[in-house]
């Protein structure tokens, strides 16, 4: 299959292993964020750490948007159903991620609130079209990628004057992540993190282009490579980070240029622009709050505005005790760090969003079985 088998090739990966062992410099460390949880999944899945040499560690960062979203927004829509005649509408991932008092929403679908699960912003409209007596709120979650669908779903519901909808926005922005990353004290005083290098998102860099990492890139130092998801993608990213890494460099360099450009989705960029506009702050999982790190919904569009229409409150909520997700999220620790991790904490059981997500690190660990690895080393 054209783009899958081609990056999958035993060959490849053998060759690019050797091109890899023979760079790095012996007695110097590598430490290479993948800010995606897709990259995190790929590592994992298809051994990559391991093809790396010792000096050549990968560090876990956000993950994905579900795991870097607070409880207390989570708190929000659960009091809404709670108190409102509403349907509420989510992708998959959040049904299952625990909020306040180890509520979740499929929990509370469970005792009877009325919570669907779509595959697409398409199907909230459909929801609400359909039930023209029921307020139907979709719960938009995503990182850029996710971000246009949402701008388009709020446009037709304006067009079509479709009253009953509105969309809950947690839409966030992952160059601000990073750069919170780098400026927090864990990074910028060589702190219990070090990070030499980026694999920048795939499928964020696709909409958002590769150009607004350029300033980190400069300011921090630290160079970036947009990486694909399938494992020579990564394998071969990390040999263009420590190509940089050793020559002292700090640019911003395309692996992924088969989907990637510079200057990113342009309609896509000023469909959301229409829509949408930045917050001053917003709070992240792991992050705290983060500057200009998310999107909010335009006056101009604010009938659509959930959190208008419903005068929804800020919540201020702690995460589950001992649960080092917020740890996790920052690269301050991996998973087998924490002391919930594979007892009380498992995919059938989450104490935490890093369990939840089919992105998270936690998740990865355990389905791929680095946990067994670290309980027997």
């Amino acid at each position: 299959m054209k783009y899958i088998d081609e990056f999958r090739n035993r060959e490849l990966a053998g060759k690019l292993k050797q091109s890899i062992e023979k760079e790095v410099v012996a007695g110097q460390q590598y430490n290479l964020m993948e800010f995606c949880g897709g990259h995190t999944h790929a590592i994992f899945r298809y051994g990559v750490q391991d093809l790396m040499p010792e000096n050549v560690k990968f560090i876990h960062g956000p993950g994905c948007p579900v795991c870097v979203l607070p409880i207390g927004r989570i708190d929000n829509v659960i009091q809404l159903v709670q108190q409102e005649d509403v349907i509420l509408c989510t992708y998959g991932d959040m049904m299952r991620v625990p909020a306040s008092n180890r509520m979740s929403l499929l929990k509370l679908k469970a005792k009877g609130g009325d919570i669907r699960m779509v595959y697409s912003t398409q199907d909230a409209l459909k929801i609400a079209r359909d039930n023209p007596e029921r307020e139907v709120v979709f719960f938009a979650i995503g990182f850029e990628t996710t971000t246009p669908p949402t701008a388009v779903a709020i446009k037709t519901a304006h067009a079509e004057d479709l009253q009953n909808f509105s969309v809950f926005c947690n839409h966030v922005l992952t160059p601000a992540a990073i750069q919170s990353i780098l400026e927090s004290p864990e990074v910028r005083n060589m702190g219990s993190v070090r990070i030499d290098g980026f694999f920048g998102p795939s499928h964020v860099s696709s909409i958002i282009g590769s150009l607004p990492y350029e300033f980190f890139a400069e300011e921090f130092q630290k160079p970036v490579v947009i990486a694909g998801f399938e494992p020579l993608d990564v394998m071969q990213s990390a040999l263009m980070l420590i190509r940089q890494i050793n020559t002292g460099r700090h640019q911003v360099e395309n692996e992924y240029s088969r989907v990637v450009s510079r200057e990113g989705n342009l309609k896509a960029q000023s469909l959301v622009a229409e829509v949408m506009e930045l917050r001053r702050s917003f709070e992240w999982r792991g992050l705290g709050m983060v500057p200009y790190s998310a999107l909010k919904i335009k006056q101009a569009y604010d009938h659509f505005d959930a959190e208008q229409r419903f005068n929804m409150p800020t919540i201020s909520a702690s995460d589950v005790k001992s649960c080092e997700c917020p740890q996790i999220l920052r690269g301050a620790k991996k998973p087998t760090d924490c002391k919930l991790f594979g007892t009380v904490c498992t995919p059938e059981n989450p104490m935490g969003s890093c369990m939840v997500s089919s992105e998270g690190a936690c998740a990865a660990y355990w389905t791929y079985g680095r946990f067994r690895q670290q309980q027997h080393t």
